[in-house]
């Protein structure tokens, strides 16, 4: 608002009156997509910590920001839309009262979980593990360790000769980490799926496999895949993700980052509608 200010020769109040007067929403009784992507992210703004977003993932547009993430907050937004039968999609997060909050207001749509947020369990779980072993070496081989963090992250198919000697050097300290590591791999066989049914005869395998290992660092990882299971394996039937989603949250923090923040969430909400195209 300070550049506008220079650029146009007016004062920085002035530019924040008439942004204010700014109102570039699209109303939720129009919204006629057939799948709805929602997120939550830091945003600390007009006293909450988190805020949502709400994107069409058709249109690959912005539907709202709405300043919190509660139920009811959530309700009192989705209510207004008309056609709720018309969404057969509903891509979110493990966050529960997201997906209540479909149950009650999209009975006929489909409830995923996006991969991003459960793929990344199994790759803390591996991380943890290779923590766990790194603090139980001696101080040479513990910078080792943590040097070759991206070598057990990375594909072992995408690895080179050498770096799979450098791997093989790590297992030999630790059978753990040996088994962490195949876990990763044979999770990675896992999002090779091609449909719903395929996933869930897989993903059973996988977590019989998990819980065989006995790493506790793989125990949160289990527990969620247990919970979630149903709205997992409806994800590989969906041709929808949050990874549009994901990349307006990256734009968000770009624009708080420039800001310093926002304490007022209307200036907030409406600078990230009007930054982000809606």
């Amino acid at each position: 608002m300070k550049e506008v200010a220079r650029k146009t020769n007016v004062s920085v109040t002035t530019v924040m009156r008439l942004f204010d007067n700014v109102n570039p929403t699209r109303k939720i009784e129009d919204f006629s997509s057939e799948a709805i992507c929602i997120d939550e992210f830091k945003g600390n703004a007009g006293g909450a910590k988190y805020q949502c977003i709400i994107v069409d993932p058709v249109k690959k547009q912005i539907v709202e920001i709405l300043r919190d993430r509660r139920q009811d907050v959530l309700i009192e937004y989705f209510k207004r839309l008309k056609d709720r039968d018309k969404v057969k999609y509903f891509v979110c997060d493990m966050w529960r009262q997201f997906v209540e909050t479909a149950k009650i207001y999209f009975k006929n749509a489909k409830i995923v979980i996006d991969k991003f947020h459960f793929t990344r369990y199994v790759y803390w779980a591996l991380e943890n593990v290779r923590k766990r072993v790194q603090k139980e070496l001696e101080d040479n081989l513990r910078k080792y360790f943590k040097r070759s963090r991206k070598l057990l992250l990375k594909s072992y198919e995408e690895l080179t000769a050498e770096q799979r000697e450098e791997l093989e050097v790590m297992f030999w300290y630790s059978r753990d980490l040996r088994k962490a590591h195949r876990l990763k791999e044979e999770f990675r066989e896992v999002l090779e799926s091609s449909n719903s049914a395929e996933a869930k005869v897989e993903l059973k395998k996988w977590i019989e496999a998990a819980e065989r290992s006995g790493l506790c660092e793989f125990c949160r990882c289990i527990k969620v895949f247990r919970n979630w299971f149903s709205e997992i394996v409806n994800s590989f039937d969906v041709p929808y993700t949050n990874s549009v989603t994901e990349g307006f949250n990256n734009k968000i923090k770009v624009l708080k980052r420039d800001a310093y923040g926002y304490r007022n969430f209307e200036r907030f909400r409406k600078r990230t509608l009007y930054s982000c195209g809606s």
